[in-house]
């Protein structure tokens, strides 16, 4: 990830998050997504695609997605290569923290999680069929 610092003081704000919803998880997805490059691990831009596609399109919480997380580890792992995009959608970790704690951040968040995941579009057929394939 480009600015840890960034990233741990959003962190330090979503784990300390009174909310059940474990909000921690859709930023974990979000930057990993954004941030991926060609270093990044296969495994670990798919199970972060995988979440911002729960949340997104499934409305998963952030607990839900870690479950199935835990679940799709247990299976067997294809992942098939495909290119990244070159825009990686058009909010950013800095925009998130410009919000007022509260219910302002908390709505970034989910606008920045709906932002990257549309900026993969062109990668949704694979993780859709990665996760309806794991059943």
């Amino acid at each position: 990830m480009q600015d840890q610092a960034l990233y741990h003081e959003l962190a330090l704000y979503t784990l300390a998050h009174p909310s059940p919803r474990f909000i921690h998880q859709h930023v974990v997805d979000a930057c990993s997504a954004q941030q991926a490059d060609e270093h990044t691990k296969w495994i670990t831009l798919y199970f972060a695609l995988v979440g911002l596609f729960l949340f997104v399109e499934k409305h998963y919480t952030g607990k839900q997605i870690q479950n199935e997380h835990i679940r799709l580890s247990n299976c067997p792992k294809e992942f098939i290569p495909f290119p990244l995009p070159l825009f990686r959608g058009h909010i950013t970790i800095q925009d998130v923290l410009a919000q007022d704690p509260g219910a302002e951040r908390d709505q970034a968040i989910d606008d920045w999680c709906d932002s990257v995941w549309q900026a993969y579009g062109a990668a949704r057929y694979l993780i859709v069929e990665y996760v309806d394939n794991s059943y």
